[in-house]
């Protein structure tokens, strides 16, 4: 991976997390659609899949400004089309914009050279829902994930915040800090634990006992 092509990297994945993009619209952004306010950077998703237009924020965080200022400063100056993210081969920068195809596979590049397992399970979509789940980790609530995102539909925000580990670790934290402090809740516990020990203890014997036939059962 050159320096041209690490740029174009990580110019992509600040975008595509910090606005929850999809690969589409990350194809289809233009040098117009973000203005740099110094502070920030201020982004316009005009066209998106439901039809409703977005605006997110960059701020300087990680010194993501300074990263994707650097990358914006290797645009040649011959380009005479307006779409933001080009194509670099063998260290150059053409003038050819980048492809959705070329787009979605980014994520398994960047996995990959952190030898991360299963890098063809990291498509384009998982920057939008890494921001999604990061919201969800950070115990936003439903109504900012939907329109950070720009769904209609509460159902596929609530799923990420019912799979948030964050979440699912506090849930946890607070249902034993009641069994840890009340004598009744732990012995209802232990009684539990208990039952279903005899229980699959059961289970297993019975797994191995044969049919009249002397076939074991598959169960």
């Amino acid at each position: 991976m050159n320096n041209c092509e690490s740029e174009e990297i990580v110019g992509l994945i600040i975008l595509g997390i910090a606005g929850a993009c999809r690969t589409d619209e990350l194809v289809n952004l233009t040098v117009d659609d973000i203005e740099d306010v110094g502070s920030s950077l201020i982004v316009k998703i005009p066209n998106t899949k439901t039809k409703i237009p977005r605006i997110f924020v960059v701020t300087d965080v990680a010194n993501m400004l300074e990263l994707f200022r650097k990358y914006r400063s290797l645009r040649p100056p011959h380009v005479k089309h307006k779409r933001l993210f080009l194509y670099y081969k063998a260290g150059k920068c053409s003038s050819q914009p980048v492809g959705k195809n070329t787009m979605g596979k980014i994520p398994s590049v960047v996995a990959s050279y952190l030898k991360l397992p299963d890098v063809a399970c990291y498509t384009g979509h998982c920057l939008r829902r890494s921001s999604a789940t990061l919201l969800a980790d950070a115990g936003v609530d439903i109504t900012t994930i939907k329109r950070h995102a720009g769904w209609k539909s509460t159902t596929v925000a609530e799923g990420y915040i019912e799979n948030s580990i964050e979440n699912k670790t506090k849930i946890a934290n607070q249902v034993l800090a009641k069994v840890r402090g009340n004598g009744q809740a732990r012995l209802a516990v232990t009684r539990s634990v208990h039952v279903g020990l005899v229980c699959n203890s059961v289970s297993e014997r019975s797994d191995k006992k044969t049919t009249q036939s002397g076939v074991r059962e598959n169960v």
